[in-house]
């Protein structure tokens, strides 16, 4: 659907045939694609024009972040390089595997966690709770970024670290504004560079120092006591476990993967493993990586230097400089550090407006624009690099490692278990308003079981010898609780209704979402057919009428919604 289609303004109704003015004004102002991006639906076939090469790129290109460096210096520090990387393992390996279910299911039918998450155990309002974590994802990871770049401008500009975290975050506003038509040029366009500047000094190190290998695999942690623990190794991976909510990123671009078919199927599922959960193997490259240049420089660099050997910019300037003069070593890392922030932190501020934006639309059937919530994510990040966060990084990711942890496992459950195994889950996603309940207790009890034990494990509630284990807790908490809620609950509370009232199949022959056109009669435009629904209000003459997603969600009254389907007996 073009963003140039002229639309009358709504008129007052005059009649209770009108469309509601409310619902049809909003509705068309979500139309507007070229600034909001498809926020509350899927996305259409139509706009769906680019190659599953291009997306999974650009979806890779999320990934740039140099929190990752950091992550792994510090956890290497505090437990010892054996513990780090163990623990860097598990995460890695529990991300993989909540991750696969996640990202098919937005390639396939091209939606986004949120509407996965709506029909996936959580139904219509429950998934504002999951928004909300994921939100938080984005402004505290947009803030971790930000607050390396601004690191990286006071070193090499003399840029106070105040004026760099406004810096860093005024920055990305431009580029967030169009969405996916210009996050895709603008990561495809600097990867190639930011993998050079990255890769070059680890492959230093081996070649010239390769001493420093035996050196990492020997170190112990600051303390000296970082010898083989499962205490620690846990402790690790619920730090690097706090980045599971990162395929929601990913996702918010393989949603506009292409459809599947008979000849691109083998170059299709190779961009979504790798671009979908085939991103932590590259994170946990980078947090390994990022520990180790650490004990190199520690080992190498005076204590008050050795210091700083935590932050991005400092490891990489530290190896640079034995690579060429030091005014291009500074000038190099500054860039890499700069190329990094905007490659991930775009994708936080458009992900985050995104989530912020549907969970308004859904509690207020309002729609404000996507752009109001991209500065209100991007004024939250800002308050957190304010208040340096930087420096209570461990605490504060491990503590939303058991949130995230839960949501991302409680779905994945409920697509892998529920949907295929017990088959109490509708296969097929759904996340239209009305065919779906309010609140499905599946998801949500799920949810609360797992967060909430896990969050006081972490804080220490049952005990020291216990805490270190909160992230065992999450992920097998979510995994029993999420199929046993849907045999208590025999599946009731994920449709409420399971015909839509439109007789036009749903899919191709290729099982790709449908791209046959219906017109919404809220608001005048036309819709593909997985975006709509028969309304509640038939036409003058008693013929049906069709409704998008788009203007039920802003429906105040309720009045276009189709009443509940009778229980068979």
């Amino acid at each position: 659907m073009s963003s140039r289609l002229d639309v009358a303004p709504p008129s007052e109704p005059t009649d209770p045939n009108q469309p509601d003015v409310a619902a049809q004004g909003a509705a068309i102002s979500a139309t507007k694609e070229s600034l909001e991006d498809y926020t509350l639906r899927f996305a259409p076939r139509s706009y769906r024009k680019w190659g599953a090469g291009v997306v999974a790129t650009s979806a890779l290109g999320g990934i740039a972040y140099l929190a990752d460096f950091s992550i792994g210096a510090n956890i290497g520090m505090a437990h010892g390089t054996t513990n780090a990387l163990l623990g860097i393992a598990v995460a890695a390996l529990v991300i993989f595997v909540t991750g696969l279910p996640l990202a098919y299911y937005a390639a396939r039918y091209n939606i986004d966690l949120d509407l996965i998450t709506r029909g996936s155990g959580f139904g219509y309002s429950g998934s504002i709770i999951t928004n909300v974590i994921f939100a938080t994802f984005t402004f505290i990871f947009f803030a971790l970024e930000g607050s390396i770049m601004a690191q990286g401008l006071e070193l090499g500009l003399g840029i106070p670290r105040q004026i760099g975290y406004a810096l860093s975050t005024l920055i990305v506003i431009p580029l967030v504004i169009y969405g996916m038509k210009v996050l895709s040029k603008v990561q495809v366009w600097t990867t190639p560079l930011w993998l050079v500047l990255m890769v070059i000094p680890f492959g230093y190190l081996i070649a010239t120092h390769p001493d420093s290998v035996g050196d990492f695999f020997a170190y112990r942690g600051e303390n000296g006591d970082g010898g083989l623990s499962l205490a620690s190794v846990m402790l690790a991976a619920g730090v690097c476990l706090s980045l599971i909510a990162q395929i929601a990123e990913q996702i918010d671009y393989l949603r506009f993967m292409p459809p599947k078919t008979r000849e691109n199927r083998v170059s299709w599922w190779r961009a979504v493993i790798i671009a979908g959960p085939g991103w932590v193997v590259f994170g946990a490259l980078k947090q390994a990586i990022g520990l180790f240049i650490t004990v190199y420089l520690i080992a190498t660099l005076d204590p008050a230097a050795a210091a700083t050997a935590n932050e991005p910019v400092h490891q990489f300037l530290g190896v640079y400089e034995q690579m060429m003069p030091g005014w291009l070593a500074l000038t190099l890392a500054v860039v890499l550090v700069v190329i990094s922030q905007v490659k991930i932190n775009v994708t936080n501020a458009y992900s985050g407006s995104l989530a912020w934006t549907n969970s308004f639309t859904r509690v207020t059937k309002t729609y404000p624009g996507r752009m109001v919530f991209v500065i209100v994510n991007l004024a939250i990040a800002l308050l957190l690099m304010e208040l340096n966060m930087f420096d209570f990084l461990n605490t504060i990711l491990g503590f939303y490692a058991n949130c995230a942890m839960a949501w991302i496992v409680t779905v994945a459950t409920d697509i892998a278990i529920n949907k295929y195994v017990l088959k109490l889950s509708p296969k097929r996603p759904e996340f239209r308003r009305g065919m779906l309940y309010a609140w499905n207790p599946v998801g949500v009890v799920s949810l609360a079981l797992s967060a909430g034990v896990s969050i006081a494990v972490f804080f220490g509630a049952f005990g020291p010898a216990v805490q270190p284990y909160s992230p065992i807790f999450a992920v097998m908490i979510a995994c029993i609780a999420t199929p046993l809620m849907a045999i208590i609950t025999k599946g009731r509370f994920y449709l409420r209704r399971t015909d839509d009232g439109i007789d036009l199949p749903m899919f191709d022959a290729d099982g790709n979402p449908s791209g046959e056109l219906l017109r919404c009669h809220v608001t005048g435009l036309s819709f593909e057919r997985p975006d709509m629904v028969r309304s509640a209000e038939d036409g003058p003459g008693g013929e049906p009428q069709y409704i998008s997603s788009l203007a039920l969600a802003t429906d105040r009254t309720g009045r276009y919604v189709l009443p509940a389907q009778p229980k068979s007996v």
